[in-house]
Formats: C-alpha cells, structure tokens, sequence
C-alpha cells in the first residue's frame, strides 16, 4: 500500500491520500534479514536503494536500517531515493549524511506548480524543501543527484526551467537527471518528447544534467563543429547518453579528436560519465 506525503500526479503507484507517517511497516531487522538473503545470491552489485512504496524518509527506523547497512561486510553502495520533502529536518539530514548517494526530486520551483504536481501533505511548502537542500549540502560529503520529472503543461516551460536552474546553482548537487514519464501514471497526465528534455536542458547551465530517458531516440541528429562542441561543453557538461541522442557520426570525431588534443576530459558522476571542457 503506497504510504507517502506527496501523491504526485506521475506517480507509477495508485493514487492516495497522502500521510506524514508510515504505518504498519516492516522491522528494520526485517528489512535486513531480507537485504542479507538477496546479497548472498547476487554478487557484484553496483549499489543497494533505499525506496518504498512512497516516501521512504517516513520509514521510523530508517536510522537504524542505514546504520546497519554499512557495517555490512564488501557491501555496495548505499543510495536513498527521497522526494525531497523532509530534507529540512535535522534528523533527516543527520541519517542521510551518512548515505553514499542521496538522490532527490524537485520537479518545481514555484508553488503553483508545485501544488499541481506533486500534491504534498498539508504544511508541506517548496521553499522550506529548497532551504533544506541547501542546508543538507553544506554538510553532506557524497554524491548529491537531483531528479526532475517533466510533466507536459505543468512543468514543461522555460519559465520554469529558468526558475529551477537558479535555485540548482544555490543547491549545487552533484549531477541533476532530467526524464519524463515512461510508465502509466496514477493520473491522466503525459510525458513530453526527448526534443523538449534536451531543450529544457540545455536551460540548466554549468550544471551536470544527464537526460534520463528510457526510448533513446530522437528524430534527427545534428552536426557540431569542433568549435561549437568546445563552447557546448562550456555552457554545459554532457553526458556520454546526451551525446549519443544528438551528435551525428561526424560531430562524435569531433568530440574524440577535442578529447584526442587534451581539449575535453570526462569525470564520472554517481556512475554516469560526462565530457567536460579541460
């Protein structure tokens, strides 16, 4: 049963009312058993998730359960997938510091959209979840990905989008994945196109945004000089996944020859590799 303090429209679950407690769930010890059993029949594993159906911060033992993961012997690494909501609480941010990966949503900035989209339990406010990020990563040493989720006519506009990267350059997480939706949501709700999320990307600047979308394709790929590759990479850092949905074979040996010269390099972020300008 979905237990979670938002009910977005997107959502893969059923719809529900939205609560700020989770009830009924599984003992940590539970939950460890569990994790243990399935570690012993699956070797090599890249990373262990912490997710729920729902919010997984309102799990009330999710310290302990952190705690206890990673005393775990050659264990992966740890990764939480949270919408955001309770990252202002002390508590909270203390548990998730502790995390190797924290991955968080923000699909809006502004509270309208917010409202609209992600339909949060009563007193749940946007600024104060952007507050909390901020504060989360003055202290927060691992990888800090953030998830936006485009949603057509709610969140698709480049008002939005300017809104958003002003508030990502405060937060300054590590990498921010852009996708839409690729499974039936809750609610009659639609995607946009890939063209949409690379130019809704192309408005988060020197960030490091990786276009997370499951039907790689787009109808027609694009020419790039060397030289408007190098100036590309400076606006924006482009993950290999970005540079396979748009480059045609000629503007990859462009790109490998700007590698070749020492004039791109690529740094890995959370598992997804990027070309950045040396």
């Amino acid at each position: 049963m979905k237990q979670c303090n938002f009910d977005c429209l997107y959502c893969e679950l059923k719809g529900a009312k939205t609560v700020d407690k989770a009830k009924d769930a599984p003992s940590f010890h539970e939950v460890l058993d569990a994790l243990k059993m399935a570690l012993s029949k699956h070797q090599n594993l890249d990373v262990i998730t912490l997710t729920a159906n729902g919010e997984p911060t309102l799990y009330p033992e999710l310290d302990a359960l952190v705690d206890a993961i990673l005393i775990l012997p050659n264990r992966p690494k740890l990764l939480i997938l949270s919408n955001g909501s309770t990252i202002h609480d002390e508590a909270i941010q203390k548990t998730l510091s502790k995390i190797d990966i924290v991955k968080l949503s923000l699909d809006c900035v502004s509270p309208k959209c917010f409202k609209k989209l992600d339909r949060a339990h009563k007193g749940i406010e946007i600024g104060q979840i952007i507050e909390g990020m901020k504060q989360f990563r003055t202290r927060y040493q691992g990888t800090l990905v953030i998830e936006i989720l485009v949603v057509e006519r709610l969140n698709d506009t480049e008002e939005e989008f300017h809104a958003l990267n002003a508030a990502l350059h405060e937060i300054n997480p590590d990498r921010i994945d852009v996708s839409t939706i690729d499974r039936p949501p809750a609610y009659a709700v639609k995607g946009v196109s890939i063209e949409r999320l690379v130019e809704l990307s192309n408005l988060l600047e020197d960030l490091h945004v990786n276009i997370a979308y499951k039907k790689n394709y787009i109808s027609e790929k694009r020419y790039f000089s060397e030289e408007e590759i190098y100036e590309l990479l400076k606006r924006r850092p482009q993950s290999f996944e970005d540079i396979a949905l748009c480059f045609d074979a000629q503007s990859l040996k462009n790109l490998n020859h700007l590698v070749e010269k020492n004039a791109l390099h690529v740094k890995n972020i959370a598992g997804v590799n990027f070309y950045k300008v040396t």
